[in-house]
This record gives C-alpha cells, sequence and structure tokens, in this order.
C-alpha cells in the first residue's frame, strides 16, 4: 500500500499539525507502511517548491494523484483534500478543531471563509475523517452535515518527548542564564486571544497584590492577534509582575525548560486537543487546565481544571499548587499515568486501519 501523506508543513517553523505530520509519518512508517511526503517546501517525494499550499493542494494535487495513483491520499490540515475525487484513490482526512468557526475573532477574515468552505467540500468526499478528540467530532456533527460513521475519534500521542535530545551544554547555559527561581510558572503556546493568557497573567497580578512574587515564563511565537496580549505583558511587566516571555523555543531547549518548571498552566478557551499540557504532565509536571474545549477530555482528572474565566480560582489553585509538595507530587504522578495513554504507535495504528 502506497500512503501519500500531506507534508506541507514538514519544513516549516513546528506548529501542532507540523508535529502531527511528523510523528504519524515516524509511526506509520516505524510499522513497515509506505508512506511519501507530498507538499513540503523542499524536501520529500513530492515538493511544492515555489507553490503555495493552497495552489498545491487545488492544482498539482488532482494531476498527481491521476499520475502516480497511491492507495491514499491523507490531508491532515484540517481541510485540505482536493475539490474532487480520483478513482481508486481513497481520501482520508484530518481535523484537529474548529477554531475559525467557533472563535472567528481569532482569525483573519480570508481564512476563515476558506476554512468554512473547503472544509465543508472536504467533508463530503473524504472517505474517512481522524478527529483528534470527541469534542471535534462532536463539533463537526454540529455544524455539518456528514455521516458520522465516517468520524474516527483517533487521539495524538505524546511520546515524541521522549525522542528529544537532552539539552546540551549550550543549552544548560542559556537555562541557566535565565536566573529563573525554582518556582516559576510556565505558559507554552502561541499569543493569541483564544489561549487566555491575559487570565493567567491577572491571577499571576492578584498573587502578587496578595504578597507573593510569582515569576511567569512564556513560551511561544506571536499569532493573530498578538498585539493586544503584547500590550498586557507590557502593563503587567510595568507593574512590578516578573513575567519572561521567550519567544518560539526550540525542541531541546523548551523541553528542558518545561522539566524545570514547578507548575505548568494552560488555561485556552478552546482546544482540539491540547498537546502542551499532556507534554507537561508526560514529563512530569503538575498541571493546571482550564474546563474549555478537549482539555478535560483528554487530560481527565490528572490536571486541576479551572474555570477559563475565573481568575480568583486560578490563583487559589496556583497559590495551593505552590505551597503544598505533597498535592505536586501526587498531580505529577497522575499526570505521568494519564499521558502514558496517549502514543503516536497507537495512533498510527488505528489511522493505518482506516486506509484499507
Amino acid at each position: 500500500m502506497r500512503i501519500a501523506l500531506d507534508a506541507s508543513l514538514w519544513d516549516e517553523p513546528t506548529t501542532g499539525i507540523g508535529l502531527y505530520t511528523r510523528s504519524l509519518y515516524g509511526a506509520l512508517t516505524g510499522l513497515g507502511a509506505q508512506v511519501e511526503r507530498w507538499g513540503a517546501a523542499r524536501t520529500g517525494e513530492q515538493p511544492r517548491r515555489s507553490s503555495s499550499r493552497t495552489r498545491f493542494f487545488l492544482d498539482q494535487v488532482p494531476r498527481l494523484l491521476e499520475r502516480e495513483q497511491p492507495d491514499v491520499f491523507h490531508a491532515v490540515s484540517n481541510f485540505n483534500l482536493p475539490l474532487q475525487k480520483v478513482e481508486g484513490v481513497r481520501l482520508v482526512l484530518t481535523v484537529h478543531d474548529l477554531i475559525p468557526l467557533l472563535l472567528p475573532e481569532t482569525v483573519s477574515a480570508p481564512f476563515r471563509w476558506q476554512f468554512r468552505l473547503w472544509l465543508s467540500r472536504s467533508l463530503r468526499i473524504a472517505d474517512a475523517v481522524v478527529c483528534v478528540s470527541e469534542t471535534t467530532r462532536a463539533s463537526l456533527l454540529e455544524r455539518f452535515e456528514v455521516d458520522p460513521a465516517r468520524l474516527h475519534t483517533i487521539h495524538n500521542g505524546v511520546d515524541h518527548v521522549d525522542q528529544v535530545a537532552a539539552p546540551d551544554r549550550t543549552t544548560v547555559q542559556y537555562l541557566d542564564a535565565l536566573g529563573l527561581p525554582p518556582s516559576f510558572l510556565l505558559y507554552a503556546g502561541a499569543l493569541d486571544a483564544r489561549k487566555n493568557v491575559r487570565l493567567l497573567l491577572r491571577a499571576c497580578a492578584r498573587l502578587r497584590r496578595e504578597g507573593r512574587n510569582p515569576t511567569l515564563v512564556l513560551a511561544g511565537q506571536r499569532w493573530f492577534g498578538s498585539e493586544e496580549i503584547e500590550k498586557e505583558i507590557a502593563l503587567a511587566k510595568a507593574g512590578g509582575l516578573d513575567v519572561r516571555a521567550l519567544g518560539y523555543l526550540a525542541d531541546p531547549v523548551f523541553f528542558a525548560l518545561m522539566k524545570r518548571a514547578r507548575l505548568f498552566v494552560f488555561p485556552s478557551r478552546y482546544e482540539g486537543f491540547g498537546l502542551p499540557p499532556l507534554e507537561a504532565m508526560r514529563l512530569g509536571v503538575p498541571t493546571i487546565i482550564s474546563t474549555a474545549g478537549a482539555l478535560p477530555e483528554i487530560c481527565g482528572d490528572a490536571a486541576v481544571q479551572v474555570d477559563p474565566d475565573d481568575e480568583g480560582a486560578l490563583a487559589v489553585q496556583v497559590a495551593r499548587l505552590l505551597d503544598d509538595p505533597r498535592a505536586r507530587e501526587e498531580l505529577a504522578l497522575r499526570g505521568r499515568r494519564r499521558a502514558a495513554q496517549f502514543t503516536w504507535e497507537q495512533n498510527a495504528r488505528k489511522v493505518r486501519a482506516l486506509y484499507l
């Protein structure tokens, strides 16, 4: 069986979908599957080179499918199947979330329209749809006319963190030079409105007013709408809060930083899956999440859950865990056990079954 895998984000800075692509590819090939990478900017069997991602999938992929005749074409970026079926080729789509439809203010208007129209078409012609959570599956059923039998919930893995190289001397020196206290809090993710960093900043400001001096580290790249969050970060720092915005970090640096954190806090307003908190749990870092989206589904009772609008509750839970080493130890143990259930090999086996 020849599998053509959408690799359009393979050569780009790592995002959640890029990580999904690499991890699925590695797990499928580890099971002996013949997988070709289509659409990466420079690498793989069918690079797109100077073509845009949109043009590649709408123009080049249909011709490649006719000419190459793989058994399966698997699009992994929410909506990017070709507009027409190709005889003899099974079409599989992975949908991670419906954020452009659920939180339209967090994306540009052109992308929102592209997402809605192309996803609608992709759902009509897909032979099977992978949903990364029951939350995503339910959202699709609520908003589109699609046969439920074609929607399959297959959770992501998280054991990719085990494969990241140990930090080298330069990384250790860099992290040491930051001068972070042992009790620092870590958030990881893009700096956009959906991630609800504002709630975390305000909870930390409340703790400071109560006589504490929390250090908050933000690891993540700028995104659509980051300007407002950056203004709030600047105001928090001007008010005396110790906030360190480190931007995007390469995996060895990021996971080494995560292991050092006293707590990982992720108050997002919506996630189709929610990989960062699961990564923290895999590494044994006590984790706080919001009650929104798929986060409770994925993390279960192995993470403390707070309402995404309740800064007081978040401040209380942060303070409680900072003060109670035993509670942190118990939460870390539950987190490791929960995260151990999510592996990329298990994911790949279930996905491969949809190719048949």
